[in-house]
């Protein structure tokens, strides 16, 4: 429908297009956010840098891989030494609160509006900034739901109490900050007890996190449930000023949230798609009036819409 070769790109220097995103979010009878890594990334949870070597130092050092996300698909001798780095990676990126009020930036800005966010990213921070969790849809799972492996049934189970069971396991306790340390200077473990290890309660196979990375992924009653809420949502405002907000969404799966935005801008004349994200604020040509793209930081560009 679209051509690449009509997709406009803007350059920073955008307080005027923060100041007609503005208008369009005052003027939209509903808000349709559409929120990607790039939004948790501005918020503070990244998976390289500080924040990596603070949390998986050990797993560096004897893996040398450099970034969180590596280190989940790593190839681990021993279950226990895969819970051991996926505790971490869980409290760490779910039980953790983000390190800056992004989230809660937005939910300011769209509470007293009829919205609803469409999401890929699993790691709970709209909840906890206070979004209603009935308009909210997280189309690849959650860190905080585990599922059977296999899966011989389609259900998920929290894991917040033996995720914080294996951290502490491991040696580690929360900090003033939330964050995980070792008191007294130890040295963490890299493994946790067999009897922490999940399994199935059904089949007795090994769980998993419930995150969409291959076939086995499961949607259970909730993942329908939330699913159908958005169906119904796009089709009572399919006719209406729909302000389509995108934050923070790459390439990686244009088709779950960026392309369906530009398709129904397209379909809807009333209808606004904003972009912001920090290098990849782009529409095709087809909407470019309909659209502004704002090429910056996400919080920052939250922050100046609240002032």
């Amino acid at each position: 429908m679209f051509s690449k070769r009509k997709i406009t790109t803007f350059t920073k220097g955008c307080s005027d297009k923060v100041r007609r995103l503005g208008e369009y979010l005052r003027d939209a009878d509903a808000v349709i956010v559409g929120a990607g890594a790039g939004l948790s990334a501005s918020a503070g949870f990244t998976y390289t840098g500080e924040r990596f070597e603070r949390y998986f130092h050990d797993f560096a050092g004897k893996y040398h891989f450099r970034d969180m996300y590596s280190g989940g698909f790593y190839p681990y001798d021993t279950p226990g030494e895969f819970w051991a780095f996926w505790s971490r990676y869980i409290y760490s990126n779910r039980y953790m609160d983000a390190p800056k009020p992004v989230y809660n930036k937005l939910y300011d800005l769209v509470k007293d509006k009829d919205y609803f966010v469409l999401t890929t990213n699993v790691d709970h921070c709209f909840q906890k900034a206070g979004f209603d969790k009935r308009r909210l849809f997280y189309t690849q799972g959650d860190y905080g739901l585990f599922q059977c492996s296999v899966p011989c049934h389609q259900k998920t189970y929290d894991n917040e109490a033996v995720v914080r069971e294996m951290v502490r396991a491991q040696g580690y306790v929360a900090g003033g900050d939330g964050g995980l340390i070792v008191p007294d200077g130890g040295i963490p473990g890299m493994t946790v007890p067999g009897e922490l290890v999940p399994h199935c309660p059904v089949c007795g196979a090994p769980m998993s996190m419930n995150l969409r990375a291959d076939g086995t992924f499961v949607q259970d009653e909730g993942w329908y449930a939330a699913s159908g809420r958005y169906s119904d949502f796009i089709r009572r405002h399919r006719r209406d000023k729909v302000l389509f907000l995108e934050l923070g969404v790459g390439g990686n799966t244009p088709g779950i949230i960026k392309y369906p935005f530009w398709r129904m801008t397209a379909e809807n004349p009333k209808a606004v798609y904003a972009c912001i994200n920090d290098g990849e604020a782009v529409c095709p040509g087809e909407i470019e009036g309909q659209s502004v793209c704002i090429d910056g930081d996400i919080g920052e560009a939250l922050l100046q819409l609240i002032r």
